[in-house]
């Protein structure tokens, strides 16, 4: 991949991004959408494996509030995805003059839950989505095991070091801003399952059967509520929140032969 660059969208946020093969203009382009706690570097070499399988230009980005983008400046809301989506990601796209290109969204976990949102609010420039451990509405094992990842992360200085490689000096502000947003009152009645009737482009449901942030109802719901024919599931035995890491032959054989049909 290339070098960090930012763009700035507005009079206070600047997002970090970097491209693989960016001159392609030609053809479509994959973008990817980082977890709830994740980054550029946290992808580690998926996208440029993705991008090379494909033959295809890639963009991976740092959403507000994480890695090198701007800090958040403001208490997080439980709509913080559909804002996410509505939002930061079009602003994103016309900032870099993406408008007009045809996109493929690969999106885990958080990242999946926006590339939902956008596919179903702009559906005329994304020709394909992957969703990968993707949350349509609140799980109690969602609340439960990031109640659990709190306490280890206030116990435990190893989860904060870590992190703190990926999200600098406001790491806690990033994972707080996380945490207490899903296991906020307020986020139990959010779903977003209303927006999957929307999606015109074909989805690929990815989710590893030992999820420890949600169950295989979030893979049930996107199959069923999502209308185009060539969609896709796939649950992956004995794998946990991050299949494109934990078990990355499987899931770049799956993209791969899901983006090529």
């Amino acid at each position: 991949m290339e070098e960090i660059q930012h763009i700035k969208l507005d009079e206070k946020v600047n997002l970090a991004y970097q491209t693989i093969n960016f001159s392609e203009a030609d053809k479509p382009l994959l973008v990817f959408l980082h977890e709830g706690l994740g980054s550029i570097a946290q992808w580690k070499d998926f996208p440029a494996k993705l991008c090379a399988e494909m033959d295809l230009p890639g963009l991976v980005y740092d959403r507000y509030g994480y890695g090198h983008s701007t800090p958040l400046q403001e208490e997080r809301t439980p709509d913080y995805l559909q804002i996410a989506a509505d939002y930061y990601l079009p602003q994103f796209i016309e900032s870099l003059g993406l408008h007009n290109r045809k996109l493929i969204l690969i999106g885990h976990s958080d990242g999946a839950s926006i590339a939902l949102i956008y596919a179903a609010l702009f559906p005329k420039n994304v020709v394909q989505v992957v969703s990968m451990a993707a949350h349509v509405f609140t799980e109690q094992i969602s609340v439960d095991s990031i109640r659990k990842l709190t306490t280890e992360y206030e116990r435990n200085g190893n989860l904060k070091k870590s992190l703190e490689k990926y999200h600098f000096e406001h790491t806690d502000s990033t994972f707080y801003a996380f945490g207490n947003t899903i296991t906020s009152d307020a986020f139990r009645s959010w779903n977003i399952e209303h927006f999957l009737p929307r999606i015109e482009a074909p989805v690929l449901v990815i989710q590893g059967d030992l999820d420890e942030y949600g169950t295989e109802k979030q893979v049930d719901s996107i199959y069923d509520k999502t209308p185009h024919p060539q969609k896709e599931r796939l649950m992956i035995p004995n794998c946990g929140h991050i299949p494109q890491l934990s078990h990355s032959k499987i899931v770049l054989d799956a993209i791969s032969l899901f983006l090529k049909k």
